[in-house]
C-alpha cells in the first residue's frame, strides 16, 4: 500500500469514528435532556405558576368576631392560595359580654389581639382594624363626619387591595345591630358607586335561625333572616375549614364563653352541613364559587 493509500484510508476512518463519536455524543444528550426534563419542570413550572396572581377575598364586618359567620369559607380558600383579607370597622372597646375587662381603651386592645389571633387559625392575612368607635357609627350629633371618614378608609383599603371578591353584611345586619347595617350600607355604597376596587362580586353573609336562636334562645321573630330563595351562591367547605373555623372562634374570649361557644359551633355545623349560603348584591343563577 503506497503511502497516499494509507493516508485515503486513515481519513476514511477518522470520519467514521468521528461519525460514530457525534452519534454517540448525541445519544447521550438526548437520553440526559429525557431524564432532566421532569426535573426541569418542577423547577420551571411552579415559577411560573408562581407570576400567576393570586385572586384576592376581603370580608368587611363592623366588629372583630363578625368574621366568624363565613369563616369556614375564609378558611377554605386561603387552604386554596387565595389572598383573603378581614378588614374590621370598629375597635370593638363596647362590646364584652363574656369578660371582665372594662369597657375601652383595653377591651380594645384585647379584642384587636383576638382578631389577630382569629386570623392566624383561620390562615389568612393580618386583620385590617380601622378602628372607628364601637357602637356609634351612626352617632351623626356626636361626630358628623364620621361616616364619610370610615366611607373613605374602607374605600381606600378596597383601591389598595383590589378584591376579586367581596363579603359584608346584608342590609339586615344578621343580628339586627346598627354598626352592621351601616357597615353592609357603606361597601353596597362603594359597589354601585364604581369605587375603585368595589367589584360588583359582592356577596351578603347572613346567619343561620339555628345561630340566632342559640346565641338568644328566647328572640322571638324579627323579620332579619331573608328568604332561601335568594341565597343562590353556595360555597363548600371541608371539615378541616368547619374545624379552623371553630378554633378562630375560640379566639374570641370576651365575647363567647366556652358553653356559649359549643352551643353555636354545633348548631352552625347541622344547619350548614358543609356548605355556606350567601346572597349575591346582584340576582344571578346559583353559584358554587366566589370567583366564577
Amino acid at each position: 500500500m503506497d503511502t497516499r493509500t494509507a493516508d485515503n484510508v486513515l481519513e476514511v476512518v477518522a470520519g467514521c469514528v468521528m461519525v460514530v463519536v457525534a452519534l454517540v455524543v448525541t445519544l447521550l444528550v438526548a437520553e440526559g435532556i429525557i431524564v432532566a426534563l421532569p426535573a426541569l419542570d418542577r423547577a420551571l413550572f411552579p415559577r411560573v405558576l408562581a407570576q400567576t396572581p393570586a385572586k384576592t377575598l376581603v370580608a368587611v364586618f363592623a366588629h372583630a368576631d363578625d368574621e366568624g359567620t363565613v369563616a369556614p369559607v375564609l378558611a377554605r380558600y386561603a387552604r386554596e392560595g387565595v389572598d383573603v383579607y378581614v378588614i374590621v370597622a370598629t375597635d370593638g372597646a363596647q362590646g364584652g359580654s363574656h369578660t371582665s375587662i372594662p369597657r375601652g381603651s383595653e377591651l380594645a386592645f384585647a379584642r384587636a389581639q383576638e382578631s389577630r389571633c382569629a386570623a392566624g387559625a383561620l390562615g389568612i392575612q393580618a386583620p385590617i382594624l380601622l378602628g372607628f368607635p364601637d357602637a356609634g357609627l351612626g352617632s351623626y350629633l356626636e361626630e358628623r363626619e364620621r361616616l364619610p371618614r370610615l366611607t373613605m378608609r374602607i374605600q381606600e383599603e378596597l383601591q389598595r387591595l383590589r378584591p376579586d371578591a367581596l363579603i359584608s353584611w346584608g342590609p339586615d345586619g344578621a343580628t339586627g345591630h346598627p354598626d352592621h347595617r351601616l357597615v353592609s350600607t357603606i361597601v353596597t355604597q362603594l359597589v354601585r358607586a364604581g369605587a375603585p376596587g368595589a367589584t360588583e362580586r359582592l356577596f351578603y353573609a347572613g346567619l343561620p335561625a339555628e345561630a340566632i336562636r342559640a346565641m338568644d334562645p328566647g328572640r322571638g321573630e324579627t323579620f332579619l333572616m331573608p328568604m332561601a330563595k335568594y341565597f343562590t351562591a353556595r360555597i363548600a367547605f371541608s371539615t378541616a375549614d368547619f374545624d379552623r373555623a371553630r378554633q378562630s372562634m375560640a379566639c374570641h374570649k370576651t365575647q363567647y364563653s366556652a358553653d356559649v361557644m359549643d352551643r353555636i359551633s354545633a348548631a352552625t355545623r347541622d344547619a350548614l352541613n358543609g356548605t355556606l349560603p350567601l346572597m349575591p348584591w346582584l340576582p344571578s343563577p346559583s353559584s358554587t364559587d366566589l370567583f366564577r
